[in-house]
């Protein structure tokens, strides 16, 4: 007896299915590897802190050459003017002006075992691209960070741009964020302070629930005097960049832009 013989058409047939076949389950697997990296990517636990910025539990006497503001313990340095920025009625960030140069330090809640600054670098260039700036994510001193380009009308009311590093550390249940302006985000040399600042800083997340990226609020110290904003100081006075840790005074927020 003779068995039937296949077509060549039904030869062909089956090998298309085979190869459909074959290629659909690389596809699959393809799409279950990004799926698995991006996972992977969202979930992303906190990079250790050997240097710091510290958590409280991390030091033993986090007011020892630091500010107090209740949510950050900052460090002081001679010459420096110590600036707070209000959301609200609420005091959020404080900006550290030393010189020609500034650190605006602002702490966030986070996940207890997953790191949010990737994200938030994201985020911070998606905005200012969208706004016709220019971002650059590089690894600097800090770690990963953003140098930006960012669109700002200038006085005349011509259109100029300003440098900014923005960098960020993820704590345990905390994040904080750092915005370097002034000659200290163009500046290697001048920003070692400023760095170093950020590093020493601690922040106090409480134990209070806070839903992820919800500010730390931070208070003034109890003998901290206000300065309203825009009061001009004579020329003996020195700069508007002098005074000491004990001098607080709101200045302009640099939000994050989104």
């Amino acid at each position: 007896m003779f068995g039937r013989r296949r077509k060549r058409s039904e030869d062909a047939v089956d090998h298309i299915d085979d190869v459909t076949s074959d290629e659909s389950a690389e596809d699959t697997l393809a799409d279950e590897s990004v799926t698995d990296t991006a996972a992977a990517r969202v979930r992303l636990e906190p990079e250790p802190r050997p240097d710091g910025p510290w958590d409280l539990s991390e030091v033993r006497e986090a007011g020892e050459g630091r500010v107090d503001l209740g949510g950050l313990f900052v460090p002081g340095v001679e010459g420096m003017e110590l600036r707070v920025e209000v959301a609200g009625d609420a005091i959020v960030a404080a900006t550290v002006v030393l010189r020609d140069s500034a650190v605006q330090l602002q702490a966030f809640a986070a996940p207890k075992r997953e790191g949010i600054w990737h994200e938030v670098r994201e985020e911070i260039a998606s905005g200012i691209t969208q706004q016709g700036g220019v971002v650059d994510e590089t690894q600097g001193p800090l770690g990963w960070e953003l140098r930006a380009q960012v669109p700002v009308a200038l006085p005349d009311g011509t259109q100029g741009v300003q440098l900014v590093r923005f960098v960020g550390c993820d704590g345990p249940r905390w994040f904080l964020r750092g915005v370097i302006s002034g000659q200290g985000a163009v500046q290697p040399q001048t920003a070692g302070l400023l760095e170093q600042i950020f590093k020493d800083t601690v922040v106090v997340r409480g134990d209070s629930p806070m839903a992820p990226r919800d500010p730390i609020v931070l208070k003034l110290p109890d003998d901290a005097q206000m300065v309203a904003e825009g009061l001009q100081q004579d020329d003996s006075e020195g700069s508007r960049f002098a005074g000491g840790v004990e001098r607080l005074e709101r200045g302009p927020e640099i939000s994050e832009i989104r």
